[in-house]
């Protein structure tokens, strides 16, 4: 089932019982079919003002400083507990809506990031996003289709909304390794510029972004993987463990490229450091072959009254005869060294 495109506030809220959903309920209902211990509610918010989240907390008696960090909303991710519920920050990752130019090898794809904010009690699962509306397109109705699993409750919905995040991290990875794979190319193929700083800069604040996003995960997927009591089920451990593989593949990707990123940096601007130096010698090397002629052609610019080519029929084609061979002796020495 595809969510609706709404602008703020309540996306879905449904009862379910063993895995198929019930009824799709408002916020007033909420208490009465939460008195029924055989149902089990899903409600998603859209960046919810303080107003309806205080609905929602009354409707769900979840914690003051939980429903405070879920309305300021920018938190990392992160676990906590409060008595028999959870309340865990994820930040979700996908591509920003302008798409690539085809045909264009340089054109990189942007992603943005977002926050979604989960409350997870024994038999509730809140979540709250901010950000892009699209985070979770899908979700719900893939998680209704596998009602054996559905059943479970609000551990299998934390498992699959954890498991969702992590995959959309993937593509944003490898999209990453490819840019990173064109500036490299840049950097030792002789095309290195202030454009390739610029663009090693800007990855390395991409790939900042992302680690950051990545890295605190870990440690929640960790906690989750030994968590015992309500409201996760000790079932619940293998499948959370299975969430913290992918990551850890997604954090190695990443680890990876940060080492690579540092070095092309490093190596870059040894690059542009030699090229600086190459060009100095060039310029040292004409001015020493220009200064020369500039020199004899000074001291011909005198008032002598005696000069060679005045009383020497040969004299004037000699002076600049030699001044032509030293320079010529000077360039080819300087051609022979490296420096032209």
């Amino acid at each position: 089932m595809n969510e609706p495109s709404i602008s703020r506030g309540v996306i879905d809220c449904a009862s379910y019982r063993e895995g198929v959903r019930v009824a799709t309920l408002a916020l007033d209902e909420i208490p009465a079919a939460l008195a029924d211990p055989s149902i089990f509610v899903w409600l998603g918010l859209y960046e919810p003002d303080e107003a309806l989240l205080d609905r929602v907390q009354a409707a769900f008696h979840l914690h003051d400083l939980a429903v405070e960090d879920a309305h300021r909303a920018h938190q990392r991710p992160k676990l906590e507990r409060y008595g028999d519920s959870l309340f865990i920050v994820l930040r979700t990752a996908q591509f920003t809506a302008h798409p690539a130019i085809p045909g264009d090898p340089s054109d990189h794809r942007d992603f943005e990031l977002g926050e979604t904010h989960l409350f997870v009690g024994p038999r509730y699962v809140v979540t709250v996003r901010h950000g892009s509306l699209k985070d979770h397109v899908g979700l719900r109705g893939r998680c209704e289709f596998e009602n054996d699993r559905l059943a479970l409750g609000s551990g299998y919905v934390l498992y699959a909304l954890l498991d969702f995040v992590v995959d959309q991290y993937f593509p944003i990875a490898e999209e990453l390794e490819r840019q990173f794979e064109a500036i490299e190319t840049d950097v030792f193929d002789g095309f290195s510029s202030r454009e390739t700083t610029a663009d090693l800069y800007d990855f390395s604040r991409k790939l900042q972004s992302m680690r950051r996003a990545v890295s605190p995960l870990l440690d929640v997927l960790q906690r989750l993987e030994r968590f015992e009591g309500a409201p996760l089920p000790e079932s619940m451990q293998v499948y959370f463990r299975d969430v913290h593989d992918h990551l850890m593949r997604i954090q190695e990707m990443l680890e990876g490229l940060s080492e690579m990123n540092r070095s092309a940096l490093a190596a870059h601007l040894s690059l542009l450091s030699v090229a600086q130096s190459d060009e100095t010698k060039r310029l040292a090397a004409w001015a020493a072959i220009i200064a020369v002629p500039t020199m004899v052609a000074g001291i011909y610019g005198m008032n002598f009254q005696f000069m060679p080519e005045l009383g020497w029929r040969f004299g004037y084609p000699l002076v600049v005869g030699s001044m032509v061979l030293v320079c010529l002796v000077l360039y080819r020495q300087f051609k022979k060294s490296g420096w032209l």
